[in-house]
């Protein structure tokens, strides 16, 4: 994993044993030392995510370390662990900043979740800190080439999945059919500590009842009728990497608990075998759904979608990234088998005037197919096969007589919220649409 963690402890077995079991669970970005005098070295030379302490040492204990970390390098999450017992010492920790206090002989497994939780915590504590920052898009320009976006919105979306994709927690990616969810997950792992491990995507709307577990689990030979051979599940295929679960919101309800004791356990049992195996994945869901709708129609367990939720990211549709259909189409037309074709600027406003229900996917085919048509080299409006336009509509837009359907829709959503004195959860009902998607769009228009 790509987090840089200290461990400080005067007892060297102790230091030994945890790095060693650190760099099992794939933590390869380790400092150790036994003497506490050098944290304030080491700190001068790089920034740790997490820190791992001893509380009682000699020459300088737990608690000073603490507060010398807290000082120079605030955003370090701190775990305390000591072989005593003290209230009034974890008392002093917690007011100090510590994230938590673990206490000697620990159980690797106990202190391998504490620094999980820990690194969740400062992902998310970044995450915060972003939204409170001007816009600016992802530091990993490579892993996500391929969203090419210079709206706020997006490039904010962008960013967030980068912070997230530094830890191992679940995501969840909405937004309309086309917007580029499967590309985001798939620049999500490319940016995680996972890109080296294997990308698998399940189609959930694919997957049958009776083959569930067989598919997600795998089976050993002779499990059933017809298995010939031990056969790797999914969650085998995608050991090391990250697991991509599209169209979640179409899981039938019975299979819902089965992956939520998945995503909870992190192990499962292939058929017909008995002993478990650990599910090493990261999972990246993705939905055109509403679930926050699907919840409280009981079409989808209110359990599994806050399991999810936690890191949640909404790709907005293109009609509301519009100054994108330039761009957009620039690296489609590059990315042809016509690379030196051009567009008219009478094709261009076509293309601003299209409401794009098809979103990004819709825009693309619409550009490879014209490229293939422009004998002249130069793409016109009667070769993007788009629905005529209402007369004079395109001229309108250009002039600005006419709204676009985004702000449309932002004008009514705001005049029903105000009418119904800001009560978020009857305007969400008279609009007809979840309270999740009703907060995320007025925190979008700007609305506290």
């Amino acid at each position: 994993m790509g987090a840089s963690i200290l461990i400080v402890d005067d007892e060297q077995a102790f230091l030994n044993s945890v790095t060693r079991k650190l760099r099992l669970e794939g933590f390869d970005d380790l400092a150790a030392t036994p003497d506490p005098t050098a944290v304030a070295g080491l700190l001068a030379e790089k920034r740790f995510d997490a820190a791992i302490l001893d509380i009682t040492m000699p020459g300088m204990d737990g608690l000073e370390v603490l507060e010398l970390i807290k000082r120079e390098s605030p955003r370090t999450e701190c775990i305390m662990v000591t072989a005593n017992e003290s209230i009034p010492m974890v008392i002093q920790a917690i007011k100090q900043g510590a994230f938590d206090y673990l206490v000697k002989p620990l159980q690797p497994d106990q202190l391998v979740h504490a620094l999980k939780r820990a690194l969740e915590r400062g992902a998310m504590l970044d995450l915060l800190r972003l939204r409170q920052e001007a816009v600016r898009g992802p530091e990993n320009s490579e892993a996500f080439a391929e969203l090419t976006t210079a709206n706020e919105s997006m490039l904010r979306v962008l960013r967030e999945a980068e912070l997230h994709a530094r830890s191992d927690i679940a995501v969840l990616l909405t937004g309309e059919t086309g917007t580029g969810k499967e590309l985001l997950a798939r620049a999500i792992h490319k940016a995680s500590p996972r890109k080296t491990g294997p990308f698998i995507a399940v189609n959930m709307l694919a997957l049958s009842t009776g083959l569930f577990e067989s598919e997600f689990f795998g089976h050993a030979k002779g499990a059933f009728t017809g298995a010939m051979t031990d056969t790797a599940g999914y969650l085998a295929q995608a050991r090391g990497g990250t697991l991509f679960l599209d169209e979640i919101g179409d899981l039938p309800l019975e299979l819902q608990g089965k992956l939520l004791r998945i995503l909870q356990e992190h192990e499962f049992t292939p058929v017909g075998k008995t002993r478990p195996e650990k599910a090493d994945v990261r999972f990246v869901a993705a939905t055109n759904c509403d679930l926050d709708a699907f919840v409280s129609q009981s079409r989808f367990r209110k359990d599994l979608y806050y399991r999810l939720r936690f890191a949640a990211l909404h790709l907005p549709p293109l009609r509301e990234r519009k100054d994108d259909i330039r761009a957009l189409t620039e690296a489609f037309i590059q990315g042809s088998a016509h690379p030196q074709v051009t567009l008219s600027e009478q094709a261009m406003r076509r293309l601003l005037a299209h409401d794009w229900p098809g979103n990004v996917r819709e825009l693309r085919g619409v550009i490879e197919s014209a490229a293939n048509l422009a004998e002249d080299g130069q793409i016109q409006p009667e070769q993007l096969h788009l629905p005529e336009p209402a007369p004079g509509l395109s001229q309108a837009l250009e002039n600005g007589g006419l709204e676009p359907l985004a702000e449309v829709e932002r004008r009514h959503i705001l005049a029903v919220y105000e009418a119904l004195e800001r009560n978020k959860t009857q305007a969400a009902r008279v609009l007809g649409i979840g309270l999740a998607t009703l907060q995320r769009k007025l925190k979008g228009y700007g609305v506290k």
